[in-house]
């Protein structure tokens, strides 16, 4: 899926600044193809593009951002991986915490930072140093904002999960969940870590 040029200048003047685009790369997106409709919700990235202008100062790199997008169910892709440079998006599975949805419907139904809560925060996150635990190779998170402040201290992170798969979802129509964490495929966990390196933005909220 690809956002042209006009489709970022629309959100400049629903709300987010030439400006701040200019400074995500978002304008250098040249005759790319107006593919809005069946990506991300235009109120959500313009919510994203505002947290990636708001921390600029933590936020070291900006040709890459991810957007999450928690009011989709779970068996949709809903981690969208925006390359700011050319507006392509490329959207992935993703698992919320099973304190955000305690009946397993595959619906977050709220978000915490509370710790031991092994509930979803909202909001904007750095991306830290990649290691490898136990889920395999996984990136930290530092919570940018008073509704995910506790992201660290929670080691909220992304990693691979075996519970989030298309197999999973034919099985019993809903991803497993995780205890907080951004629990992505084990078959694409190397690609995402591989764009959304140290010092990146991943935004998640509902649309």
């Amino acid at each position: 899926m690809v956002f042209s040029r006009r489709f970022f200048l629309g959100l400049s003047l629903a709300g987010v600044s030439s400006a701040a685009l200019a400074r995500a790369g978002a304008l250098g997106s040249v005759g790319a193809v107006a593919a809005a409709s069946g990506t991300i919700a235009p109120g959500l990235l313009q919510r994203a593009l505002d947290a990636l202008e708001r921390h600029r100062d933590s936020i070291e790199h900006r040709d890459f951002m991810g957007v999450v997008d928690f009011s989709l169910p779970s068996r949709t892709p809903r981690f969208y991986v925006v390359n700011l440079s050319d507006g392509s998006v490329r959207s992935y599975l993703v698992a919320h915490g099973r304190g955000s949805d305690p009946d397993h419907t595959g619906r977050l139904e709220r978000f915490s930072n509370e710790p031991h809560s092994n509930a979803t925060s909202a909001g904007a996150y750095r991306t830290d140093s990649v290691y490898v635990g136990a889920h395999g190779r996984s990136i930290r998170l530092d919570g940018l904002d008073p509704t995910n402040s506790n992201a660290a201290s929670r080691a909220i992170v992304v990693h691979g999960a075996w519970y989030v798969s298309e197999a999973m979802i034919g099985h019993s129509g809903v991803l497993g969940r995780s205890q907080g964490c951004f629990a992505v495929a084990n078959s694409n966990v190397g690609e995402i870590l591989s764009t959304l390196g140290s010092g990146r933005l991943i935004y998640a909220d509902k649309a």
